[in-house]
């Protein structure tokens, strides 16, 4: 008979784990608790759910997020598979039709027949066996009191906020011109180009717009925003001038009818292939929808629009890595106990998935009495377990950069685009080499 391992959470992270681990060698038992049960944010029973954002961010080597997706995609990870399944356009990122993403992820999982999917809430974790908890940022009020218990206090807790959809059909596009920043890729954005004075009164009306009340889930005291989903009210907050260096910034989209730069611009992403919404790009909020649609509908080329989905504003529950896990995302007290996905303190949906290959895999390499596999920090996905695992004086949720990478040790000349190539190259070097090594 096959070892068998349990994976809990059935996001991005449970179902690429649970896929490498299937992969294996090994029989995994994957329990969601949807659809009997649905977190805050949730609504669709596929697993997978993307509720930020349907962009997975650039695909360019130039980028370390860029870098992280070639690697997954070198792993043959499935969730690069589904995603590249159902993209849809967006310039130089890889962004996906959501709803056709979760469905194919789900279709995956269910059918793979070396993996058990239990439709059913875990409020304890096994005391035996190996176990991969994937529970993701708004993990269950009862499980977090258990995994607040076995981690002695160490869990923290802070805010991240989902951007607003549009109906495309109300989009004034007398006004919001497409264009991708400095023409790069195919023209998939919708841009709409502010004056100063236009500017200026949005602003205004911005930050002095009512807040939706906290549920009873996010009372927490000593709340931290991760600075990658800053709602666009507090970034504004910062100073008059902020968002205008951010989500607002117009270089490198030049209005056609003018052929200069507006004051300010706001973009809006695809979120299908038939490009009937669009997301605001950087505008994650939680205002009330009231104040949404009334501020909303100052941006020029927005003033009839009708939002398909307002902002909403959730929890989101990591622990304290460093202190915690090992680069292989096994507890340090306890290596047949692994973490994977946003609990961990890795940000963004690539992070994650990474996070939950190499959970996934090592869990299955324990079960199976192999080696484990350490993925260094010339690598993306390395580079990120490095991270969560290295001790720091203050941790804080981190998207993968090349600042976490380990340096190229010479001198490159051509700027930092070129350099950044350079370590891209050589990290999927080193991703090969352990395919051939470790992984095959």
């Amino acid at each position: 008979m096959k070892p068998t391992i349990n994976i809990i959470g059935a996001g991005l992270a449970g179902c690429e784990a649970a896929y490498v681990a299937a992969k294996c060698g090994v029989h995994v038992n994957l329990y969601e608790m949807k659809p009997k049960k649905f977190t805050p944010a949730h609504s669709n029973t596929d697993f997978c759910e993307l509720v930020c954002s349907n962009s997975f961010r650039s695909n360019q080597l130039s980028n370390a997020v860029g870098l992280l997706k070639a690697e997954l995609s070198s792993l043959d990870s499935l969730i690069m598979e589904a995603a590249y399944a159902t993209e849809v356009s967006a310039g130089s990122a890889l962004a996906v039709d959501r709803t056709l993403f979760a469905h194919y992820v789900t279709e995956k999982i269910k059918n793979h027949p070396d993996i058990t999917v239990f439709e059913e809430e875990i409020t304890e974790l096994p005391k035996d066996g190996i176990t991969v908890v994937a529970t993701g940022p708004l993990t269950s009020d009862a499980l977090s009191k258990h995994l607040q218990t076995l981690v002695g206090g160490e869990s923290l807790h802070f805010f991240d906020a989902a951007a607003p959809i549009v109906d495309a059909s109300t989009i004034n596009t007398n006004i919001a011109f497409a264009a991708s920043r400095y023409g790069k890729g195919e023209a998939c954005y919708l841009n709409c180009p502010m004056t100063k004075e236009e500017y200026l009164a949005f602003y205004e009306a911005l930050i002095t717009a009512e807040e939706a009340p906290l549920h009873d889930f996010d009372k927490q005291e000593n709340v931290t925003v991760f600075e990658g989903c800053m709602p666009v009210e507090v970034m504004a907050k910062r100073g008059e001038n902020t968002l205008l260096f951010g989500p607002l910034k117009p270089v490198g989209l030049p209005d056609p009818k003018t052929g200069k730069e507006a004051y300010a611009v706001v973009q809006l992403r695809r979120e299908n292939n038939s490009a009937t919404m669009y997301n605001l790009v950087g505008f994650q909020t939680h205002l009330t929808f009231g104040e949404q649609r009334r501020v909303f509908r100052m941006i020029p080329g927005l003033e009839n629009a009708e939002f398909l989905r307002y902002g909403v504003m959730h929890r989101n529950t990591f622990i304290n890595s460093p202190k915690l896990l090992t680069p292989y995302y096994s507890m340090k007290n306890n290596p047949h106990l692994f973490f994977a996905g946003q609990m961990t303190g890795v940000e963004g949906y690539i992070e994650s998935t990474s996070s939950g290959y190499v959970a996934g895999l090592n869990a299955a390499l324990t079960a199976l009495g192999k080696e484990l596999c350490l993925f260094p920090d010339t690598t993306a996905i390395g580079a990120l377990s490095h991270y969560i695992s290295s001790s720091v004086t203050t941790f804080q949720p981190m998207n993968v950069n090349f600042g976490i990478m380990a340096p190229l040790g010479m001198k490159v000349k051509g700027g930092k685009a070129v350099r950044n190539q350079k370590i891209s190259e050589r990290a999927l070097s080193v991703i090969e080499e352990i395919k051939q090594t470790q992984l095959s």
